[in-house]
C-alpha cells in the first residue's frame, strides 16, 4: 500500500477522517461513540494536541485538529489504536476496524479552518441523520451551543475568536454560520475521490511545496508529487535564468544543442517525477528517445562539469525558493 503524505510541523491544522473497514459501521451502540470520545479527551493530555471539531458518524469521524508539537501520525496512531483495542473487547471481535491509513488535509486556517469546522458539524444533516442540527449528539457542535465545564477538553476559543473578538456575540454568530449552506468549494473536495494533500491558498500551497517538497520526496508516497513545483513554474524559471522564451523551450532545433530545453526537460523530470510520455506532450517530442536522450545530456554534464553540476543545483534550490516567497 502506498504511504500517505504527512506533512507535520509545529502547530500546523489538519482534517482528518478514516472509514470503516468496507464501509462497515464503526460505532454500533451509544457506548461506543462514548468510548471514542474518551479516547479524544485523553490524546488533549496524553499528546498535547487541540481538537477544535469533530462529528462522529456510523461508518466514519471527521475531526478538525492542530498540533502544537507536530505529532499528528503519533497523535492518530493512539487515537485508533486504542478505540480499535476497545471496540473490539466490547463487542468480542478482533482485527482491524478500520479502512487502512487516516486521511489527512494539512489546512490553511486563516482561510479555511471555519468552513471545515462548519462542514465538519454539517455533517448529520448532510447524511439525513437529523433535521436540525442541535438534535445530534455525537459531534463537538453539542460543545460550541454549551458553557458546562464538561467541554473544557475542546479548544473552540480560536474558532468562535475567527467570528468575533467579542465574546458576547460569539455564541449567535456561530449558530448563524453552521446554520448557513456549506460552501461548494469545501463540498466539492469531500465528493472527490482522492482527496488533496493541502488545502490552503495558493501562498500557502507554495510556502508547503518549498519547506517540505525535498523531505518527503518519496517514490513510496505518490501524494509527494503534489508538493513540487509545476510544469510550467519550471519552465518559467528556467527562460529566465537562460533568458530565452518558453518558445525556445517547446521546440527542438535539429543538429543544436539547447541547453535550456534539455535542463527543464531534466528538471521535469528529476522534480515532478513525470514520465516520459507527459514529457514527450509538453515538450513536443515524438519519441521517448528523444526525452531519454535530452535527461541523458545533462546527466553526463553533471558528472563531467562540475560549474554546471553548481549552476543546476543552484537553480533548483532558487526554484523552491521563489515558491516560498510568491
Amino acid at each position: 500500500m502506498a504511504r500517505p503524505l504527512r506533512i507535520e510541523y509545529p502547530d500546523a491544522w489538519y482534517h482528518v477522517m478514516n472509514h470503516g473497514r468496507r464501509g462497515e459501521r464503526v460505532f454500533l451502540e451509544d457506548r461506543d461513540y462514548h468510548a471514542y470520545i474518551e479516547v479524544l479527551v485523553e490524546s488533549v493530555e496524553l499528546w498535547n494536541v487541540r481538537i477544535t471539531a469533530y462529528c462522529l458518524m456510523p461508518n466514519h469521524y471527521h475531526l478538525l485538529v492542530q498540533t502544537p508539537n507536530a505529532n499528528l501520525s503519533r497523535c492518530m496512531r493512539h487515537i485508533n489504536g486504542i478505540y480499535t483495542q476497545r471496540f473490539n473487547r466490547s463487542h468480542q471481535c478482533d482485527g482491524q476496524l478500520f479502512r487502512g491509513r487516516y486521511k489527512s488535509i494539512l489546512v490553511d486556517a486563516d482561510n479555511y479552518l471555519l468552513q471545515l469546522m462548519r462542514y465538519i458539524h454539517r455533517n448529520p444533516l448532510r447524511g439525513g441523520m437529523v433535521e436540525k442540527l442541535d438534535s445530534y449528539k455525537w459531534s463537538s457542535h453539542q460543545g460550541y451551543i454549551s458553557n458546562s465545564k464538561k467541554w473544557d477538553w475542546l479548544h473552540k476559543e480560536f474558532a468562535l475568536s475567527l467570528l468575533s473578538d467579542d465574546k458576547r456575540h460569539q455564541l449567535r454568530l456561530y449558530e448563524e454560520f453552521v446554520a448557513g449552506e456549506d460552501a461548494k468549494e469545501i463540498t466539492g473536495i469531500f465528493e472527490k475521490r482522492k482527496l488533496p494533500s493541502i488545502l490552503g491558498s495558493q501562498g500557502f500551497i507554495n510556502w508547503a511545496r518549498g519547506r517540505f517538497f525535498e523531505k518527503k520526496r518519496h517514490i513510496e508516497i505518490p501524494d509527494s508529487k503534489s508538493l513540487a513545483p509545476g510544469g510550467e513554474e519550471i519552465r518559467q524559471f528556467v527562460c529566465r535564468v537562460y533568458q530565452v522564451s518558453e518558445q525556445d523551450l517547446l521546440k527542438s532545433r535539429r543538429g543544436r544543442s539547447n541547453e535550456a530545453r534539455n535542463v527543464a526537460i531534466y528538471l521535469t523530470r528529476q522534480l515532478r517525477g513525470e514520465g516520459l510520455d507527459a514529457i514527450c506532450r509538453e515538450y513536443g517530442l515524438k519519441k521517448h528517445s528523444s526525452a531519454s536522450s535530452a535527461i541523458e545530456r545533462v546527466r553526463i554534464q553533471i558528472l563531467k562539469d562540475r560549474r554546471f553540476r553548481n549552476h543546476l543545483e543552484e537553480l533548483r534550490r532558487s526554484i523552491f525558493k521563489s515558491q516560498t516567497e510568491t
